[in-house]
C-alpha cells in the first residue's frame, strides 16, 4: 500500500518553518546606516566593497586604528526572522522579490542557485554548518597556521555553537558509522576524515548567528557601514604612475543618487573588493580590470588586462537523496558530515510536520519557488503557477510532511568554467558556467558518495526512519524525476548512478574563484599588476575548504585584517 503517494510525501517533505519564534535583537550598531545618509564625498583609510562573510570580519579588525567604509549592496539581517529563525530555512531563498536578501541566479549549466544581498552575506542564508579547513589547506594557502588558528577562534566566540543532536540526526550518523564512514570524531569543528557532529551559526535557540555580529568586535568610532550601497565602479589613477593605483570608488544609494568615497592619502590605505565569487570578478571588470577584449565590447575602459580575472570558476556539486519517513523527525539542518577518504562528503537534513496554513506558505527546500527539489518545472513558476501548487501543498496529510534527505557534496572540485559579464549593470547578475562533472574524477567522487548514501538508508540505524516498501530504485527515481534543474531528465538515472549524479546536480552554495591567488591575486591578496587593491574572498580559493566554506571566509577576513593591521604598524 502507498498510503498518501510517493510523489506527494516527496514533494512535501521539508517544512522548515513555522513562524512562531522571534527574530534575533538587532546590535546597536551606531556605525550602521542607510547609504541615502551618506555625503556625496567622503575619505577614508580603507573602503570595503562587499559586507559579507569576509567584508565583515574585516572590516572589524581593520576599523581598530583607522578609518574603514564597509559598502553593502544589501540591507540589514537583524529584525528578519526568515533569516534569524532556523525553521525559516529556505524562505528568504525562495523570495525573489527585489528586497530580498537572495537574489536568484541560474548558471549556464541550468543549476539554479542564489546569491546573498544582505550584510552577513551568505551567512544569513545558509544551512548553517560550520567547519575549519584541513591543515593541508591551511598549509596550501601559504597560511600562518598560529594565525589562522587564533583567527579562527575569534569567529568562532561569536558565531559557532555545538548543535543538539537528536533521533534523525543520530540515525544518520550511526549509519554512516555502519557503513564504515570511520573513525568517529565526536564534536569537533576540525576536519578529519570519519563522521563527526561539526558546528552551527544556530544558537541552542534555533537562532542564526552571522558574518554580521562579527562586526560587535569593531571600533564604532573608526567603521562607517552603509547599507543598500550599491559600488558601479572602482576609481583608478593613472596618469604619472607605473602602475594603475585605487584611489576611490563611485556608489549609488538606494534612491539612485550617487556618491564617491576617496582613500585618505597614505602609503597603506587601500581598497578591498569582498563582494563574493560572483561579485569579486564582476566589480574588477566593471572597474577597467580584466580581459581585454571582453571589456571593449562592453565599452569598458581598460584600466589593465588581467585575462584570468573571471576564470577557474567552481561549485562543489550536491546531490540528494530524499527519504520518507514512517516517524516524525526533527527539524534539523546540516549537524552531521562523514569525511570519505575519496573525496565525498555525506550530510543530512530533516523536516517535521508542521499545521497547514502557516505565516510563511512556504516548504523551505521543497518549496515550488526555491528551485533545490522543487515540483514545479522552473520554466513555468508563474505566480499563479507557485499559488495553485502551495495550495495543494497545504491540502496534504500531516504525515506527507515527515522526511528528510541525504546528500552528497564533493571535495574540490576539479571542474572549473568562467565567469562574464551581460551587461553594465553591477546589480544584474553575470553569466557563470560551472562545468559541473566536466572531469571524471568529479563525477567517480559523486558516484562513490552516492554509493555510501544508499549504505546509511539501509543500515540497522535508520530503519525507523524509511519506509520498508520503498527501494533504494524508487527513491532515486522520485529525486531524478523532480525537476530540481534546466537539465533534460533521462530514464535510466535510477540504473546508472553516473547519468543520476548528471541529471540531479543541484548547488550547495558554495561557489568560488574567478579572482584565485597566482592568477588574479598574489599571496597577499593584492591584484597583480595594480596597487592599493585587494580580493579578499571565496574567489580567490582554487578549491572549496571544508565540508563548508563559511568558516574559512570569516577566519581569512580577520586574518588578513590582522596582518593588514600589522605592516600599517609597521609602516609607522
Amino acid at each position: 500500500m502507498m498510503g498518501f503517494g510517493l510523489w506527494r510525501l516527496f514533494t512535501a517533505a521539508i517544512l522548515l518553518f513555522n513562524g512562531l519564534c522571534s527574530s534575533e535583537k538587532a546590535p546597536s550598531y551606531t556605525f550602521m546606516h542607510q547609504a541615502t545618509s551618506a555625503p556625496g564625498l567622503s575619505y577614508y583609510d580603507y573602503i570595503i566593497v562587499g559586507g559579507g562573510t569576509a567584508g565583515c570580519p574585516l572590516a572589524a579588525t581593520l576599523s581598530q586604528n583607522s578609518t574603514v567604509l564597509l559598502l553593502e549592496r544589501g540591507g540589514s539581517p537583524y529584525g528578519n526572522p526568515n533569516i534569524t529563525n532556523l525553521d525559516a530555512f529556505g524562505v528568504a531563498l525562495s523570495d525573489v522579490s527585489p528586497s530580498s536578501p537572495s537574489q536568484r541566479f541560474i548558471s549556464e549549466d541550468g543549476v539554479i542557485s542564489a546569491r546573498a544581498r544582505v550584510l552577513g552575506g551568505g551567512s544569513c542564508l545558509n544551512a548553517g554548518f560550520y567547519s575549519r579547513a584541513a591543515p593541508q589547506y591551511v598549509h596550501d594557502a601559504g597560511w600562518d597556521g598560529v594565525l589562522v588558528n587564533e583567527s579562527y577562534s575569534w569567529v568562532e566566540k561569536k558565531v559557532a555553537f555545538e548543535p543538539p543532536m537528536r533521533q534523525w540526526q543520530s540515525a544518520v550518523r550511526n549509519g554512516l558509522l555502519e557503513a564504515h564512514v570511520k573513525p568517529y570524531n565526536g564534536f569537533t569543528y576540525d576536519h578529519l576524515i570519519g563522521t563527526k557532529v561539526g558546528g552551527t551559526i544556530f544558537d541552542v535557540e534555533g537562532h542564526r548567528h552571522t558574518a554580521a555580529d562579527l562586526l560587535e568586535y569593531a571600533n564604532p568610532n573608526g567603521l562607517t557601514v552603509l547599507l543598500h550601497a550599491s559600488v558601479h565602479r572602482i576609481l583608478f589613477r593613472i596618469k604619472g604612475k607605473d602602475r594603475p593605483t585605487a584611489h576611490g570608488v563611485v556608489f549609488r544609494d538606494e534612491t539612485g543618487i550617487k556618491h564617491r568615497a576617496y582613500l585618505k592619502n597614505g602609503p597603506k590605505n587601500e581598497i578591498i573588493v569582498s563582494s563574493g565569487a560572483l561579485g569579486s570578478p564582476q566589480i574588477l571588470m566593471l572597474s577597467g580590470i580584466g580581459p581585454k577584449e571582453h571589456l571593449k565590447a562592453h565599452n569598458i575602459s581598460v584600466v589593465l588586462d588581467l585575462p584570468l580575472v573571471g576564470q577557474g570558476m567552481s561549485d562543489n556539486p550536491m546531490n540528494a537523496i530524499f527519504v520518507p519517513s514512517p516517524n516524525p523527525v526533527e527539524v534539523s539542518l546540516i549537524q552531521v558530515v562523514g569525511i570519505t577518504k575519496y573525496g565525498s562528503y555525506i550530510e543530512a537534513a530533516s523536516g517535521a510536520n508542521f499545521a497547514s496554513g502557516t505565516l510563511h506558505r512556504d516548504f523551505g527546500m521543497f518549496s515550488p519557488k526555491i528551485g533545490q527539489l522543487s515540483t514545479v518545472p522552473p520554466k513555468q513558476r508563474t505566480p499563479e503557477a507557485l499559488a495553485k501548487a502551495i495550495d495543494a501543498m497545504e491540502q496534504l496529510e500531516p504525515a506527507a510532511f515527515r522526511g528528510g534527505f541525504i546528500l552528497e557534496k564533493i571535495m574540490g572540485p576539479i571542474s572549473t568554467g568562467n565567469l562574464f559579464l551581460r551587461n553594465k549593470n553591477p546589480n544584474e547578475n553575470p553569466s557563470v558556467t560551472f562545468n559541473y562533472f566536466k572531469e571524471t574524477q568529479d563525477l567517480q567522487r559523486c558516484v562513490d558518495g552516492i554509493k555510501i548514501i544508499e549504505n546509511v538508508i539501509e543500515s540497522k540505524s535508520f530503519s525507523e526512519f524509511r519506509y520498508d516498501y520503498l527501494s533504494l530504485p524508487v527513491l532515486l527515481n522520485m529525486t531524478a524525476n523532480a525537476p530540481v534543474n534546466l537539465l533534460p531528465k533521462h530514464a535510466n538515472a535510477s540504473i546508472s548512478l553516473e547519468q543520476f549524479c548528471k541529471d540531479t546536480v543541484m548547488t550547495i552554495w558554495h561557489y568560488h574563484g574567478g579572482c584565485q591567488v597566482g592568477r588574479v591575486v598574489d599571496t597577499d591578496y593584492r591584484v597583480l599588476g595594480v596597487d592599493a587593491l585587494r580580493v579578499i574572498d571565496g574567489s580567490t580559493f582554487n578549491y572549496s575548504p571544508g565540508t563548508n566554506p563559511q568558516a574559512t571566509v570569516m577566519m581569512l577576513g580577520r586574518y588578513m585584517g590582522v596582518r593588514m593591521l600589522r605592516e600599517r604598524l609597521e609602516g609607522q
